[in-house]
């Protein structure tokens, strides 16, 4: 075959995507694409595959499984109903939210007009939902802490002993209906709140499937998660090191599958050392990052730009799974 530029091994396929060269193996495996070999056997994706990897990426976004996936290139448009519904209604969603905001806006603007002088409560509400305020915990010495609503999925990291996990608890304590998920999760509770109820069953197995074909290795750890994140019981989720107990892989289908949920899809707040789960170039315009800083300074609403504030600090901090498996067992002691 050329070796034409215009032939992309694996990995440039995977950046051009947006995908992974995990993903396009499992794609492979599953006889969706078939890329060219190199005189060498290297695999090879030209045009016309990347076309057809496009469309396979393109699909499983809308949250489509790897079967779905095979019957709508094969002619079946069947699936495309029910993920095109609920991609639908997530928009709509969004654009309500957006309508509400530029009617305040239009309102304020209609109130200079007239001569009145917007109150601090209406210039407050153009930015959104009501802020989060709440006195810092220790390591902290009380400062007082504000910030905007949080994103559908928002972010919580820190080096070793910066106080990451106490700044989430409070998190918790102050988001309405928020539930606190431990990092020492009770594997008995998760598997008989799910026996106890079929629907909650029936999606933590629908995500299941969904993760194993994009890589994920099944254990405990990731069965349990689901059960939480899959419940319908609480407002929003805060989960302590939600990287604890996945590999890599797992890591990579989990960080893909949580980012596919939707505008309308509750909060979650993650505690994360892994840059597999927090990956910096892809994350989207509904997800916020909080960086703890090791010197016990207010934690840091970073926006993932190189040069942005705390960007740096915050990129060092974060480690792939093999670092963080070296580290999995160190605590650090704060005194006060």
């Amino acid at each position: 075959m050329s070796t034409s530029a215009e032939y992309l091994n694996p990995a440039e396929a995977a950046r051009r995507l947006g995908a992974s060269a995990k993903a396009l193996r499992i794609y492979e495996q599953h006889g969706l694409i078939a890329p060219l070999r190199t005189s060498v056997g290297w695999r090879a994706y030209g045009p016309k595959e990347m076309a057809r990897a496009a469309e396979i990426v393109g699909l499983r976004a809308l949250g489509l499984t790897l079967a779905a996936v095979a019957r709508v290139l094969d002619g079946d448009p069947a699936d495309l109903e029910p993920a095109l519904a609920a991609q639908q209604a997530s928009l709509e969603a969004r654009i309500r939210q957006l309508a509400d905001a530029a009617a305040n806006i239009r309102g304020v603007r209609a109130s200079l007009a007239s001569g009145q002088a917007p109150t601090a409560g209406a210039l407050a509400g153009l930015i959104g939902p009501p802020a989060i305020a709440f006195d810092l915990p220790l390591p902290w010495g009380g400062e007082r802490f504000e910030t905007a609503a949080l994103g559908q999925l928002t972010y919580v990291t820190g080096p070793l002993g910066s106080g990451k996990t106490r700044f989430a608890e409070r998190l918790a304590e102050v988001l309405p209906g928020a539930a606190y998920l431990e990092l020492d999760r009770d594997r008995d509770a998760a598997l008989g709140r799910r026996a106890a109820d079929p629907a909650l069953e029936a999606r933590v197995e629908a995500a299941l499937e969904w993760l194993a074909e994009d890589g994920a290795t099944r254990t405990d750890a990731l069965d349990i998660l689901l059960v939480h994140l899959e419940a319908d019981t609480a407002a929003a989720v805060v989960v302590d090191l939600i990287e604890h107990g996945l590999d890599e892989p797992t890591q990579a289908a989990l960080a893909a599958y949580l980012r596919r949920r939707g505008a309308a899809a509750r909060p979650l707040v993650l505690l994360t050392r892994s840059n597999v789960i927090l990956d910096l170039c892809a994350v989207g315009p509904d997800e916020t990052i909080f960086y703890c800083p090791a010197n016990h300074s207010a934690p840091i609403r970073v926006t993932p730009v190189p040069g942005a504030p705390g960007y740096e600090a915050l990129a060092s901090c974060l480690a792939s799974p093999q670092v963080r498996a070296r580290t999995a067992g160190m605590t650090v002691t704060v005194a006060g």
